[in-house]
């Protein structure tokens, strides 16, 4: 399955303004990395794959939609899957993006 275009533009949007964001085709979808580190993606099946710091992944999960990424059935600390309903206004996705630009622009750039 293809990522979702409009999603994907609305993405693009918000991050536009970001220093070194470049995208790149991963896990299906189309990821939006600064400094070389995934931020967002734009998921192959729906929603969005966030980065997050791992000290917030207990706080952030409990809005419904939101669950911890699982990677080979295991679920990790730091990455969240993020239902399209969650992130359908303009503010909602502009605050939920700018967790996953947050942390990656923390990290070393590679």
């Amino acid at each position: 399955m293809a990522y979702d275009e409009e999603l994907a533009e609305r993405v693009r949007e918000v991050v536009a303004t970001e220093a070194d964001v470049s995208e790149k085709r991963m896990f299906g979808g189309l990821a939006f990395l600064v400094g070389g580190r995934m931020a967002v993606a734009v998921s192959g099946t729906d929603g969005l794959l966030l980065r997050c710091d791992p000290r917030r992944t207990d706080e952030l999960v409990t809005v419904p939609g939101v669950e911890r990424f699982r990677m080979r059935g295991r679920e990790m600390d730091g990455w969240l899957h993020v239902d399209p309903e969650v992130v359908g206004t303009d503010e909602a996705l502009e605050q939920w993006v700018a967790h996953g630009v947050r942390y990656a622009a923390s990290l070393p750039p590679k």
